[in-house]
């Protein structure tokens, strides 16, 4: 297995990588100020703290920071988030229940360290199987989660927490909403059970299409997983992707490679199966000169081969091959093997998990039901649309990482509102398990929507400025 990334597609990719991040960071900053007030503040020096710990602990472990690294750190935002919110969602109930700050502090904290636990235990044992069974570029991603979510707990807790205690001992004011953001859905009353049905039908209808899709259409498996060469090349004007997958044709002795743009429409990502057998030492060079022969048509000045093939810096940078990656069919199976692993070991642990802490088995089965309910839709998507969305929709190594993280990132959802039906089940064994689940529900609501928002904020704009590199993986979370 062999990658090249020559330094200016690295540098592009980082940059883009970099601003979407602070972009995305000031958001989620500001949006904590706008509904939680004075409290906002405060998570968002715990956040600060987070980011400072995470780079920090990285630097120390000599950590390479890849492109699905930074999509790590991200994420961790969102989960840093996310304990904030269970912490300052249930001190606003405590608040609305008519205790004094001191204590709604103390019991706010006091009740939601299970719901953070448990959340953040699952996707710490999904970030520990992507570790195991990841390679490169998942690994990176697996490395950043797991620092992520250590440090987010200790920030979320004991940071604000520290900070709360200070601003008491000082009487200084503390409010954890302004005037529009007190009461939101406070009394929510849906009948969630009751919709029930019109849900199955939904969900029925898209899993039909995608289990349609996957046995018509099938998936578009990156070199990954198959075995083969890509390479990304830029000319210096709009390319004929249509022509220059016939000219390759013709160099490959008739094995036609794909060839599609590769974010702007004067870049290629130009896939071939072609020799991949060979251990010839030489076939690296002979493929790269029937690209030059191939590809050299589209240029509008002309390129010499030395500029085309270079991946050193020089006048045409940013012309010719930007970046090439070989896998072998051997490198392939293994990496394809350690996927289906990753994901059946990290449903299996979620499963063991829960079923130990809520005591019952019937949680662990209806939350392993609904990850896998997530992780079909979401590849059932990839297969329908692949073709028609103007990015790459490769299922590779980073894909398997982001089902991984939609598998983390859901069972953190479910846990915490497992936790609360668990909760008023044990409160009030007398009411019906029916309006049990619909309370538990009801009164998660503002915190699942506000979890939900900042990390769907985050990756909106991670999908809109984060570079082609990363869209696809992006938009796996997305959905």
């Amino acid at each position: 297995e062999e990658a090249v990334v020559g330094p200016s597609l690295g540098r592009e990719a980082v940059s883009a990588g970099m601003n979407s991040f602070i972009l995305a960071f000031i958001l989620v900053l500001a949006y904590m100020i706008v509904y939680y007030n004075r409290a906002g503040l405060v998570a968002n020096i715990a956040l600060i703290t987070n980011i400072f710990f995470i780079f920090g602990v990285l630097a120390s472990l000599k950590a390479v920071l890849t492109l699905p690294g930074m999509a790590g750190i991200v994420l961790t935002l969102g989960m840093a988030v996310d304990a904030n919110v269970i912490i300052y969602e249930r001190i606003k109930e405590e608040i609305r229940a008519g205790k004094g700050f001191r204590l709604a502090i103390t019991d706010g904290y006091k009740n939601a360290y299970s719901a953070i636990i448990d959340g953040n235990v699952t996707t710490l044992l999904t970030g520990i199987v992507l570790y195991v069974f990841g390679t490169g570029p998942v690994q990176g991603f697996a490395t950043t989660l797991i620092i992520g979510i250590l440090s987010s707990l200790f920030t979320a807790i004991f940071i604000s927490r520290l900070i709360f205690t200070w601003m008491l001992n000082k009487n200084m004011k503390v409010n954890f909403s302004n005037k529009f953001t007190a009461n939101i859905l406070a009394n929510a009353s849906f009948d969630f059970i009751g919709m029930r049905k019109k849900a199955y039908i939904f969900s029925a209808i898209l899993i039909i299409v995608s289990l349609g899709s996957l046995f018509t259409k099938g998936l578009n498996l990156g070199i990954d997983f198959t075995g083969g060469r890509t390479y990304v090349i830029r000319v210096d004007q709009d390319i004929n992707t249509e022509a220059v997958r016939e000219a390759l044709t013709a160099e490959f002795d008739g094995n036609s490679p794909e060839v599609k743009t590769f974010g702007p429409n004067s870049q290629i990502k130009v896939t071939t199966k072609y020799m991949i057998d060979s251990d010839d030492p030489a076939v690296d060079s002979i493929i790269q000169v029937k690209l030059y022969s191939g590809v050299s048509g589209s240029f509008k000045n002309e390129i010499a081969y030395s500029d085309f093939s270079s991946d050193t810096e020089g006048e045409n940078k940013l012309l010719g091959i930007l970046s090439s990656q070989k896998i072998g069919p051997t490198i392939a199976y293994d990496i394809r093997t350690k996927a289906m692993f990753a994901i059946g070991f990290a449903l299996i642990i979620i499963f063991i998990y829960i079923g130990i802490r809520f005591r019952k088995w019937q949680y662990g089965v209806s939350g392993v039901l609904a990850l896998f309910h997530d992780s079909l839709i979401t590849l059932g998507m990839f297969s329908l649309f692949y073709g028609i969305l103007p990015f790459s929709m490769e299922v590779d190594q980073a894909f398997i990482a982001a089902i991984l993280t939609i598998i983390g990132y859901s069972i953190n959802d479910s846990v915490i509102i497992f936790d609360r039906i668990r909760e008023y089940t044990g409160l009030f064994p007398k009411h019906s398990l029916k309006r049990n689940i619909n309370d538990g529900l009801n009164s998660t609501l503002a915190r699942t929507l506000n979890t939900s928002g900042t990390t769907l904020v985050v990756l909106l704009v991670i999908f809109l400025l984060g570079g082609e590199v990363i869209r696809g993986f992006i938009f796996a979370l997305l959905i």
